[in-house]
């Protein structure tokens, strides 16, 4: 069989068209975009090219825009950057119990070291943030609100409006991981009220290594940088422009624009004929999350009786993921699951597909035969040792 990788929400593959234009830079750009000589000033006008899609992809404004190394660090400096410069009187951050890693240990550095106070908002059985816990929660000490579009092991959406709705009306800011919908989703963070937003390249098909921090004048206005050194990025993130990564960056978020209209509609129709071959080929298939209000790409299969680990690893050359991590030697079963509500062992029996724009009809076929067959030798090899 051929390999066939069905991993998106985990890194895209680079889009060729991405490469293109970032292949003669990387061979001939010379200078630092920040130099006022004339090489300097080549590179700095490809950046300004990139800040400009960049920032049409989620309806930000060009000037607005920090890149970063990715969505991890984006995130770090949305959190760390806005407890740094906290008002007085303002000492908790909200963010949901279905955060990225990058959000959720973040936050809770900042609390463990008595930065600030970390509140948790729970989540429905459906995988998106509870509004009336929320309600409840809220209030005018709060500092900053931190909420993902998004879910990347679900694919579930959060109610992005009201959450910002309820962050406003106490003063505080919000703050949401686009990581996984921008690009994939129309997005204007006007229109949501976000104050900030985290983009990563790699997940819409540009090169790894590269995100950004777009924000409003008044959400930026409110942020201390966390990495310092000559100023760079308005001040907010010193270190010289990876141009080639940037430019990459930029063309991806271009071509995403374009195209996640189609997109969507082919990856969903993909999906769907995925989930519906498993269900009718596998016994004991259940679809995890509410699938009325999720990404298009994005499906997370619990197979009833099959350790998700070991279908992944018999499942290869097809390439699909987990939410499960290893830490001190035990692997543990993904937190968003658990946050869920969903049972240990059923959290160790769930597998996430994310499709994309490479994938077609015979990957998904592909990947069919092969969970069939993985999912059934786990299952008979779990019954040999009970």
């Amino acid at each position: 069989m051929r390999a066939v990788y069905l991993d998106y929400n985990g890194s895209a593959p680079l889009d060729p068209r991405v490469a293109e234009i970032m292949v003669p830079i990387l061979m001939e750009g010379i200078g630092n975009a920040s130099s006022i000589h004339r090489f300097g000033r080549q590179q700095n006008t490809a950046v300004d090219e990139a800040r400009q899609h960049v920032a049409a992809m989620v309806g930000g404004r060009p000037s607005n825009v920090v890149f970063t190394a990715g969505a991890t660090e984006a995130n770090n400096l949305a959190l760390r950057g806005a407890v740094e410069g906290v008002p007085a009187g303002r000492s908790r951050i909200l963010i949901s119990a279905v955060e990225h890693a990058s959000v959720r240990q973040t936050a809770r550095w900042l609390d463990g070291h008595g930065l600030t106070d970390l509140d948790v908002i729970p989540v429905t059985k459906g995988g998106f943030v509870d509004l009336d816990a929320l309600e409840s929660m809220i209030d005018t000490d709060v500092l900053l609100v931190s909420v993902m579009a998004a879910n990347s092991e679900t694919g579930v959406l959060n109610p992005m409006e009201e959450i910002a709705e309820r962050a406003h009306a106490v003063g505080a800011l919000f703050h949401c991981d686009a990581t996984q919908s921008a690009g994939r989703l129309p997005f204007d963070l006007e229109r949501i009220g976000a104050d900030f937003v985290s983009l990563s390249s790699h997940k819409i098909c540009g090169p790894t290594g590269v995100g950004a921090l777009v924000g409003t004048r008044r959400g930026l206005r409110r942020l201390q940088p966390i990495i310092h050194g000559g100023g760079h990025e308005h001040g907010l993130r010193s270190g010289s422009l990876n141009v080639a990564g940037v430019v990459g960056f930029g063309v991806a978020a271009r071509i995403a624009t374009q195209e996640r209209t189609s997109e969507s509609a082919r990856v969903a129709e993909a999906r769907d004929r995925l989930t519906a071959a498993l269900k009718s080929r596998i016994s004991g298939v259940h679809e995890i999350g509410d699938v009325a209000r999720r990404l298009s790409n994005t499906a997370n299969i619990r197979f009833e009786g099959a350790d998700a680990e070991a279908v992944v690893s018999n499942m290869d050359p097809v390439a699909v993921s987990t939410g499960s991590a290893c830490g001190s030697g035990s692997i543990e079963p993904s937190e968003v699951l658990l946050a869920m509500g969903i049972p240990r062992d059923a959290a160790f029996e769930s597998v996430r597909f994310s499709l994309g724009r490479f994938t077609t009809r015979e990957d998904v076929d592909l990947a069919v035969e092969s969970a069939v067959t993985a999912v059934g030798h786990v299952r008979y090899m779990a019954r040999r040792s009970a």
